[in-house]
């Protein structure tokens, strides 16, 4: 695994539970409004020191009992083929895990989820799930995506452990009403968050758009 954060205690990650945050580096998309543009930026990589999967279990190792969880977060963590053998080493330590995603590979979801690696997901909806709405957000042509965002959509909904989907809303990006289309399509599923947009140091800033 490409380790390259970790925050070591958080209250805000993991609903109901204290965890850490461990970021994985690189994805494959190029949202504007990401605040982790050293993690998808491969010119920016080099500002992070990769952490090795040892130095991870090992802090975790000493933290049972006091940690309840541990969130894997990026980046984009399912782009990693060897995401289940992590996830595996961090379980039997005792530990409930959740992963962030972006949706975009359902292939790994599926089996994270039948080998009962999961305990909770997170999947960021960006817009509505069609190509055009997609492509203006994630930077690139969701043609092809968009299966694969509607099939993790259903595999989350039907997983049977927790789970949230969430949209950040964009000023002058998103169209009035974003919201409730995406209520719709979800067919009003009441695991759903919408996030305000935050300046910062985003990758449309490092991208200079």
């Amino acid at each position: 695994m490409k380790i390259a954060g970790l925050v070591k205690q958080s209250f805000i990650d993991y609903p109901d539970k204290m965890a850490c945050v461990i970021f994985t580096q690189g994805c494959n998309f190029r949202c504007g409004y990401c605040h982790n543009p050293s993690l998808v930026l491969p010119k920016l990589f080099a500002q992070n020191q990769l952490i090795s999967e040892e130095e991870i279990l090992k802090y975790l190792n000493t933290r049972r009992g006091w940690l309840e969880g541990v969130v894997i977060t990026g980046g984009e963590p399912t782009i990693h083929g060897d995401l289940p053998d992590f996830i595996q080493k961090i379980k039997q330590l005792g530990y409930a895990v959740k992963l962030d995603s972006n949706g975009s590979n359902p292939e790994m979801l599926e089996k994270l989820l039948a080998d009962r690696l999961l305990d909770f997901i997170a999947m960021d909806i960006k817009s509505n799930p069609d190509a055009e709405s997609y492509s203006q957000i994630i930077g690139k042509d969701a043609t092809r995506l968009i299966p694969n965002i509607w099939r993790s959509i259903k595999l989350i909904q039907n997983s049977g452990i927790g789970y949230q989907f969430r949209t950040t809303i964009i000023p002058h990006i998103h169209p009035i009403g974003i919201t409730d289309d995406i209520i719709r399509f979800l067919n009003y599923d009441n695991n759903f968050v919408r996030q305000e947009y935050r300046d910062g140091d985003t990758v449309a800033k490092n991208l200079g758009k």
